[in-house]
């Protein structure tokens, strides 16, 4: 399987070894969780405005089809390998099956920088794709969402292309869709908003009163905005934020709502007056009681893990602590993690009550998705915090131990077809 070779993915396969060793796992039956079941990879010829052809190209990974159709984010990025979205497909499973979702996971990609390319260059790359995957995608067979460098725009493409092939609207094709054709209320804000409930919980867990709290968020994106708005709706002082251009800092706290006016008119935090510029690497090492990796992967490192100072570190990103980074923090016990495969969950979920809901064309107010979210959430973190203290494992290996080990089950009970 060097076809899968990338940091990322010998990180979660180390992740996965670990989880075997501990579960017991035969060595006949590790190959079959930990490999993806089906991958594509194709060329993306487009025209450009400028009237040249350019030839893109674009990944799709299903991990496994055990539990139900397959269900992972398309992003567009001009670093997309085929390794990274196997590595991102197989964490997909996981927080699948941790949640109680009946989906197996994936991940897609497209090798191009979005920021370069016109609406009118993204719609040509975004059908050609669509048209590509047709034979390998489907309500019941894998289902797309937005990822970086993707948004609603981008789905709603996709859902017209497969419709425009099959003759009819299906709805159910894509998720965080916009809500007038199909898409669900709360589906954008679901995994800030996940974030911030867990981490409130983690607070809870620790004794730590939010309004004393502090919080630093790497990555003010989608996930990293909605995150630091909703934890300031909890009473947290959000104290340093950052972007792909730089961070800012101010111990006394930032004015998010005026963060949010300039970025309106800037497109970075940077250069935010009343805020001191600080980079992404220095951003992590801040003291706080609450650090929000959400940006990309593989952020705390050996190199990085002993100088952290936070209560809770929160991954909102996937897969932001390397396995060497883990062992650090292992023996760090002031630090209380929530698990990427747990702590980044709300979207998934709400996509799947997306999907659900353009089944059954039967839609839901905002109000009932956010109360099934967090009744979600709040299963997923009962069951991993009550295995970690009962077994005396770190949070990271109770999650996975629990989704590996659903998968797993899953597998053993519909048998190998011969």
């Amino acid at each position: 399987m060097n076809v899968y070779d990338h940091p990322t993915f010998r990180m979660a396969c180390e992740q996965f070894d670990l989880v075997a060793d501990r579960l017991e796992i035969p060595p006949a039956q590790r190959d079959r969780l930990k490999y993806p079941k089906r991958s594509m990879t194709v060329a993306l010829p487009i025209q450009l405005d400028s009237g040249e052809v350019k030839v893109f190209t674009g990944h799709r990974v299903q991990h496994h089809l055990t539990l139900g159709p397959t269900k992972g984010g398309l992003r567009y990025n001009p670093a997309v390998e085929l390794g990274e979205v196997a590595a991102l497909a197989m964490w997909m499973s996981w927080k699948c099956a941790l949640t109680g979702l009946p989906y197996g996971g994936a991940k897609g990609g497209i090798c191009c920088d979005p920021t370069a390319m016109s609406s009118r260059e993204l719609e040509r790359l975004t059908r050609r794709f669509t048209q590509e995957m047709i034979p390998f995608i489907g309500p019941q067979i894998d289902i797309m969402a937005p990822d970086m460098g993707t948004n609603e725009q981008t789905m709603a493409w996709m859902m017209d292309t497969y419709s425009m092939h099959v003759g009819h609207t299906v709805p159910s094709i894509v998720t965080g869709k916009p809500v007038g054709i199909g898409g669900s209320v709360g589906r954008r804000e679901a995994t800030g908003r996940g974030v911030a409930y867990l981490i409130n919980r983690a607070m809870d867990t620790l004794g730590i009163a939010a309004s004393q709290a502090t919080a630093v968020v790497q990555g003010f994106g989608n996930v990293g905005s909605v995150t630091a708005l909703s934890l300031a709706k909890y009473g947290v002082k959000v104290i340093a934020v950052s972007d792909i251009h730089g961070g800012i800092f101010n111990r006394s706290g930032l004015d998010l709502w005026e963060l949010e006016k300039h970025i309106a008119a800037h497109r970075t935090v940077a250069g935010f007056p009343g805020a001191e510029p600080v980079t992404n690497e220095e951003l992590l090492l801040i003291p706080c009681d609450i650090l929000v990796p959400a940006a990309l992967e593989r952020q705390v490192t050996r190199e990085n893990a002993s100088r952290i100072r936070c209560r809770i570190l929160a991954e909102a990103a996937n897969g932001p602590t390397t396995p060497e980074a883990d062992v650090i923090l292992g023996n760090r016990p002031e630090i209380f993690i929530l698990p990427d495969i747990l702590c980044n969950a709300g979207g998934v979920v709400v996509s799947y009550f997306e999907w659900v809901q353009d089944l059954q064309s039967f839609f839901w107010t905002e109000s009932e998705v956010v109360d099934k979210l967090f009744r979600i959430l709040e299963g997923a973190f009962t069951q991993t915090l009550g295995l970690s203290r009962k077994q005396g494992i770190t949070m990271r290996l109770a999650a996975l131990s629990i989704g590996v080990g659903r998968v797993q089950e899953a597998k053993r009970m519909r048998g190998l077809f011969p």
